[in-house]
């Protein structure tokens, strides 16, 4: 059965994703990784993606109380061989560890700015007249 054509992740991604996620959360939690950058902030996985063969982990972080969210990209890509292994434990049944890349989650400033839109005087506006015209 030929493959779809569309980019959507497979089942087995969300699902190994989700559970990369989890050992990734966990490692971070424990604060394993000596680094003064990421010891000062809490570090929030919100995805991970994983590539169609499983060998790469795109893992989407919040770095919350750092001054400077792309200097804890840095270091966490700096350190991504460490958390590699730190992270094996939790997966040891996948068959190929992955290879962790980070990158910063803007899906969270992207919700403000959509919701700083709804509530924009012309937005309003807009809105109370589509109101008014399906009451007539």
């Amino acid at each position: 059965m030929p493959r779809s054509t569309t980019s959507s992740p497979s089942q087995r991604m969300l699902r190994v994703g989700e559970q990369v996620r989890h050992a990734l959360s966990e490692t971070l939690q424990r604060g394993e990784i000596i680094d003064p950058l990421i010891e000062n902030s809490v570090v929030s996985v919100s995805e991970v993606r994983m590539s169609p063969d499983l060998k790469i982990a795109t893992a989407f972080v919040s770095p919350l109380g750092a001054k400077d969210a792309d200097a804890v990209i840095e270091a966490l890509n700096k350190h991504a061989k460490f958390v590699r292994g730190r992270v094996s434990g939790a997966l040891r049944q996948m068959k190929y560890m992955p290879e962790f890349r980070f990158r910063l989650d803007t899906s969270f400033d992207n919700f403000a700015r959509i919701n700083d839109l709804l509530k924009s005087p012309e937005v309003a506006r807009d809105l109370d007249s589509d109101d008014n015209k399906e009451e007539e």
